[in-house]
Protein backbone atom coordinates (compact mmCIF):
# COMPACT_ATOMS: atom_id res chain seq x y z
CA UNK A 1 0.00 0.00 0.00
CA UNK A 2 3.19 2.49 0.60
CA UNK A 3 4.19 1.69 -2.69
CA UNK A 4 1.15 2.51 -4.90
CA UNK A 5 0.56 5.70 -1.96
CA UNK A 6 4.08 7.14 -3.05
CA UNK A 7 3.46 7.07 -6.51
CA UNK A 8 0.54 8.71 -6.48
CA UNK A 9 1.74 11.75 -3.89
CA UNK A 10 2.40 13.72 -6.85
CA UNK A 11 -0.64 13.48 -8.95
CA UNK A 12 -3.40 13.33 -5.91
CA UNK A 13 -4.14 15.41 -2.63
CA UNK A 14 -5.81 12.19 -1.42
CA UNK A 15 -2.79 9.32 -2.39
CA UNK A 16 -3.52 7.53 0.76
CA UNK A 17 -7.56 7.03 -0.04
CA UNK A 18 -6.91 6.14 -3.37
CA UNK A 19 -3.93 3.66 -3.06
CA UNK A 20 -6.48 1.52 -0.62
CA UNK A 21 -9.36 1.59 -3.64
CA UNK A 22 -7.00 0.76 -6.29
CA UNK A 23 -5.69 -1.99 -3.83
CA UNK A 24 -9.22 -2.93 -2.59
CA UNK A 25 -10.07 -2.94 -6.78
CA UNK A 26 -7.18 -5.15 -7.71
CA UNK A 27 -7.75 -7.95 -5.10
CA UNK A 28 -11.71 -7.52 -6.01
CA UNK A 29 -12.01 -6.32 -2.04
CA UNK A 30 -13.04 -4.01 -0.18
CA UNK A 31 -11.39 -1.23 0.93
CA UNK A 32 -12.15 -2.46 4.68
CA UNK A 33 -10.63 -5.68 3.89
CA UNK A 34 -7.37 -3.91 2.39
CA UNK A 35 -6.72 -2.04 5.58
CA UNK A 36 -7.35 -4.92 7.76
CA UNK A 37 -4.84 -7.32 5.61
CA UNK A 38 -1.96 -5.08 4.96
CA UNK A 39 0.57 -8.07 5.43
CA UNK A 40 -1.51 -9.68 2.20
CA UNK A 41 0.93 -9.64 -0.58
CA UNK A 42 0.25 -8.81 -4.49
CA UNK A 43 1.13 -11.68 -6.54
CA UNK A 44 2.78 -10.62 -10.53
CA UNK A 45 -0.77 -10.67 -12.15
CA UNK A 46 -2.10 -8.44 -9.62
CA UNK A 47 1.23 -6.14 -9.51
CA UNK A 48 1.08 -5.71 -12.97
CA UNK A 49 -2.67 -4.78 -12.68
CA UNK A 50 -1.67 -2.16 -10.01
CA UNK A 51 1.43 -0.70 -11.55
CA UNK A 52 -0.76 -0.38 -15.29
CA UNK A 53 -3.68 1.09 -12.69
CA UNK A 54 -1.12 3.43 -11.39
CA UNK A 55 0.09 4.46 -14.24
CA UNK A 56 -3.17 5.69 -15.90
CA UNK A 57 -4.39 7.66 -12.55
CA UNK A 58 -1.23 9.74 -13.26
CA UNK A 59 -1.59 10.63 -16.88
CA UNK A 60 -4.57 11.96 -15.33
CA UNK A 61 -7.56 9.07 -15.98
CA UNK A 62 -10.32 9.88 -13.55
CA UNK A 63 -10.31 7.20 -10.24
CA UNK A 64 -14.13 5.72 -10.74
CA UNK A 65 -13.19 5.16 -14.66
CA UNK A 66 -10.67 2.51 -13.13
CA UNK A 67 -12.55 1.34 -10.53
CA UNK A 68 -15.30 1.12 -13.05
CA UNK A 69 -17.83 2.40 -10.36
CA UNK A 70 -18.35 5.09 -8.12
CA UNK A 71 -21.19 5.91 -5.10
CA UNK A 72 -23.81 8.77 -5.81
CA UNK A 73 -26.67 9.41 -2.74
CA UNK A 74 -25.55 6.28 -0.88
CA UNK A 75 -25.76 3.84 -3.78
CA UNK A 76 -22.78 2.73 -5.48
CA UNK A 77 -22.94 3.34 -9.53
CA UNK A 78 -21.19 1.63 -12.49
CA UNK A 79 -19.23 4.33 -14.66
CA UNK A 80 -17.48 4.17 -17.35
CA UNK A 81 -15.69 6.40 -19.98
CA UNK A 82 -19.34 6.53 -21.96
CA UNK A 83 -20.95 8.50 -19.28
CA UNK A 84 -20.02 11.62 -16.69
CA UNK A 85 -18.58 10.78 -13.32
CA UNK A 86 -21.33 11.46 -10.37
CA UNK A 87 -20.29 14.37 -8.32
CA UNK A 88 -21.75 15.58 -4.69
CA UNK A 89 -22.97 18.24 -5.85
CA UNK A 90 -25.66 16.86 -7.70
CA UNK A 91 -27.17 14.86 -5.02
CA UNK A 92 -28.87 18.49 -3.93
CA UNK A 93 -30.58 17.55 -7.31
CA UNK A 94 -32.03 14.19 -5.72
CA UNK A 95 -32.51 15.76 -2.26
CA UNK A 96 -34.40 18.70 -3.44
CA UNK A 97 -36.79 16.53 -5.72
CA UNK A 98 -37.56 14.30 -3.11
CA UNK A 99 -38.39 16.86 -0.63
CA UNK A 100 -40.68 17.92 -3.30
CA UNK A 101 -42.57 14.74 -4.12
CA UNK A 102 -42.92 14.14 -0.45
CA UNK A 103 -44.66 17.76 0.03
CA UNK A 104 -46.77 16.76 -3.11
CA UNK A 105 -48.03 13.15 -2.58
CA UNK A 106 -50.30 13.61 -5.39
CA UNK A 107 -47.42 14.24 -8.08
CA UNK A 108 -45.83 11.20 -9.57
CA UNK A 109 -45.14 11.83 -13.11
CA UNK A 110 -41.22 12.52 -13.42
CA UNK A 111 -38.23 12.83 -15.92
CA UNK A 112 -34.74 12.46 -15.62
CA UNK A 113 -33.45 14.40 -18.84
CA UNK A 114 -30.17 13.70 -19.68
CA UNK A 115 -29.48 10.67 -17.46
CA UNK A 116 -26.39 9.71 -18.36
CA UNK A 117 -25.39 6.91 -15.56
CA UNK A 118 -28.64 6.68 -14.34
CA UNK A 119 -27.63 8.20 -11.33
CA UNK A 120 -30.53 10.59 -10.48
CA UNK A 121 -33.16 8.36 -11.97
CA UNK A 122 -32.38 5.38 -10.22
CA UNK A 123 -31.98 7.49 -6.82
CA UNK A 124 -35.57 9.01 -6.93
CA UNK A 125 -37.12 5.36 -7.85
CA UNK A 126 -35.15 3.86 -5.21
CA UNK A 127 -36.13 6.17 -2.37
CA UNK A 128 -39.91 7.10 -4.10
CA UNK A 129 -40.71 3.73 -4.87
CA UNK A 130 -44.32 4.70 -6.28
CA UNK A 131 -43.13 7.19 -8.91
CA UNK A 132 -43.95 7.26 -12.58
CA UNK A 133 -40.05 7.50 -13.88
CA UNK A 134 -38.90 8.38 -17.59
CA UNK A 135 -35.12 8.91 -18.59
CA UNK A 136 -33.94 9.98 -21.52
CA UNK A 137 -30.82 10.37 -23.79
CA UNK A 138 -29.28 10.78 -26.46
CA UNK A 139 -26.31 8.40 -25.82
CA UNK A 140 -27.16 4.72 -26.24
CA UNK A 141 -23.86 3.59 -24.63
CA UNK A 142 -25.18 5.93 -21.36
CA UNK A 143 -28.51 4.31 -21.75
CA UNK A 144 -26.79 0.63 -21.18
CA UNK A 145 -24.91 1.67 -18.17
CA UNK A 146 -28.04 3.94 -16.77
CA UNK A 147 -30.11 0.31 -16.97
CA UNK A 148 -27.32 -1.66 -15.33
CA UNK A 149 -27.36 0.95 -12.43
CA UNK A 150 -31.43 0.07 -12.48
CA UNK A 151 -30.95 -3.41 -12.23
CA UNK A 152 -28.37 -3.31 -9.82
CA UNK A 153 -30.17 -1.34 -7.52
CA UNK A 154 -33.75 -3.06 -8.31
CA UNK A 155 -35.61 -0.54 -9.89
CA UNK A 156 -35.66 -1.83 -13.47
CA UNK A 157 -39.07 -2.19 -13.41
CA UNK A 158 -40.12 1.40 -12.81
CA UNK A 159 -37.85 3.53 -15.08
CA UNK A 160 -38.67 3.87 -18.75
CA UNK A 161 -35.51 4.42 -20.99
CA UNK A 162 -36.23 6.73 -24.11
CA UNK A 163 -33.20 7.30 -26.63
CA UNK A 164 -33.54 11.46 -27.60
CA UNK A 165 -32.65 14.88 -27.38
CA UNK A 166 -33.89 16.23 -24.20
CA UNK A 167 -38.07 15.66 -24.06
CA UNK A 168 -38.47 14.98 -28.00
CA UNK A 169 -41.33 12.27 -28.66
CA UNK A 170 -42.01 12.86 -25.68
CA UNK A 171 -46.35 12.69 -24.74
CA UNK A 172 -47.91 13.37 -21.83
CA UNK A 173 -47.78 15.97 -18.64
CA UNK A 174 -45.47 15.74 -15.95
CA UNK A 175 -45.20 16.95 -12.51
CA UNK A 176 -41.41 17.53 -11.92
CA UNK A 177 -38.55 17.13 -14.07
CA UNK A 178 -35.12 17.00 -13.57
CA UNK A 179 -31.65 17.55 -15.44
CA UNK A 180 -28.22 17.90 -14.99
CA UNK A 181 -27.46 18.84 -18.73
CA UNK A 182 -24.05 19.76 -20.12
CA UNK A 183 -23.79 23.81 -18.64
CA UNK A 184 -20.24 24.31 -19.37
CA UNK A 185 -19.26 27.08 -21.48
CA UNK A 186 -17.84 25.54 -24.44
CA UNK A 187 -14.77 28.02 -24.39
CA UNK A 188 -14.23 27.29 -20.64
CA UNK A 189 -14.42 23.02 -21.40
CA UNK A 190 -10.98 23.68 -23.74
CA UNK A 191 -8.94 24.31 -20.47
CA UNK A 192 -10.52 21.99 -18.07
CA UNK A 193 -8.98 18.41 -17.40
CA UNK A 194 -12.07 16.88 -17.00
CA UNK A 195 -12.57 17.28 -20.99
CA UNK A 196 -9.88 14.94 -21.51
CA UNK A 197 -11.26 11.98 -20.07
CA UNK A 198 -15.37 12.27 -19.63
CA UNK A 199 -17.69 12.72 -22.49
CA UNK A 200 -18.18 16.01 -24.61
CA UNK A 201 -21.58 15.71 -24.87
CA UNK A 202 -21.85 15.09 -21.48
CA UNK A 203 -20.19 18.49 -20.52
CA UNK A 204 -20.38 20.69 -23.25
CA UNK A 205 -23.19 23.53 -22.56
CA UNK A 206 -22.89 25.88 -26.09
CA UNK A 207 -21.23 29.26 -25.65
CA UNK A 208 -22.79 30.26 -22.84
CA UNK A 209 -23.41 26.91 -21.09
CA UNK A 210 -27.40 27.11 -21.21
CA UNK A 211 -27.94 26.15 -24.87
CA UNK A 212 -29.43 22.92 -23.80
CA UNK A 213 -31.33 24.63 -20.58
CA UNK A 214 -32.80 27.26 -22.89
CA UNK A 215 -34.10 24.20 -25.64
CA UNK A 216 -35.58 22.37 -22.38
CA UNK A 217 -37.40 25.22 -21.08
CA UNK A 218 -38.54 26.68 -24.15
CA UNK A 219 -40.44 23.25 -24.82
CA UNK A 220 -41.87 22.79 -21.02
CA UNK A 221 -45.02 24.19 -21.46
CA UNK A 222 -45.39 21.51 -23.91
CA UNK A 223 -45.29 19.16 -21.45
CA UNK A 224 -44.93 20.97 -17.96
CA UNK A 225 -48.44 19.45 -15.76
CA UNK A 226 -49.39 23.00 -14.02
CA UNK A 227 -48.35 22.82 -10.03
CA UNK A 228 -45.52 21.00 -11.25
CA UNK A 229 -41.67 21.81 -10.89
CA UNK A 230 -38.50 21.94 -13.00
CA UNK A 231 -35.06 21.19 -11.10
CA UNK A 232 -32.02 22.06 -12.73
CA UNK A 233 -28.11 22.04 -12.17
CA UNK A 234 -26.33 24.77 -13.33
CA UNK A 235 -22.47 25.94 -13.07
CA UNK A 236 -21.89 27.90 -10.33
CA UNK A 237 -20.74 31.17 -12.71
CA UNK A 238 -24.77 31.14 -14.03
CA UNK A 239 -26.38 32.54 -10.63
CA UNK A 240 -27.60 35.31 -12.56
CA UNK A 241 -27.66 34.43 -16.45
CA UNK A 242 -29.52 31.15 -15.85
CA UNK A 243 -32.54 32.72 -13.66
CA UNK A 244 -32.72 35.41 -16.71
CA UNK A 245 -33.23 32.84 -18.59
CA UNK A 246 -35.85 31.18 -16.92
CA UNK A 247 -37.70 34.44 -16.45
CA UNK A 248 -37.12 35.68 -20.38
CA UNK A 249 -38.85 31.99 -21.25
CA UNK A 250 -41.27 31.49 -19.13
CA UNK A 251 -42.07 34.88 -16.74
CA UNK A 252 -44.47 34.15 -14.86
CA UNK A 253 -43.18 31.09 -12.90
CA UNK A 254 -42.06 31.48 -9.70
CA UNK A 255 -38.05 30.87 -10.02
CA UNK A 256 -35.48 29.98 -7.06
CA UNK A 257 -32.00 29.75 -6.98
CA UNK A 258 -30.47 27.11 -4.81
CA UNK A 259 -26.77 27.06 -3.24
CA UNK A 260 -24.95 24.01 -2.63
CA UNK A 261 -23.03 23.27 0.29
CA UNK A 262 -20.37 25.54 -0.68
CA UNK A 263 -22.77 28.39 -1.04
CA UNK A 264 -22.03 28.60 -4.57
CA UNK A 265 -25.34 28.39 -7.03
CA UNK A 266 -26.06 25.01 -7.90
CA UNK A 267 -29.58 24.58 -8.30
CA UNK A 268 -32.81 26.43 -10.78
CA UNK A 269 -35.78 25.94 -8.92
CA UNK A 270 -38.81 26.45 -11.46
CA UNK A 271 -42.54 25.92 -10.65
CA UNK A 272 -45.60 26.16 -12.54
CA UNK A 273 -48.38 27.73 -10.89
CA UNK A 274 -51.78 26.54 -11.07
Amino acid sequence: MAYARRRLETASPDAWLEAQLLLAHGFNQTRTWVLTHPEKPLDAKKLELLDDLLEQRLQGVPLPYLLGHWEFFGLDFIVSPDVLIPRPETELLVEQALTWLKQHPDRRRAADVGTGSGCIAVSLAYHQTDLNLVATDQSQPALDIAGQNAVRHGVSDRIRWQKTNLLDGFTGQLDLVVANLPYIPSATLEELLVSKFEPLSALDGGPDGLLLISALLEDAPRWWAPGGVILLEIEAGQGESAPALARSLLPVAPINLLPDLAGKPRLLKIENEK
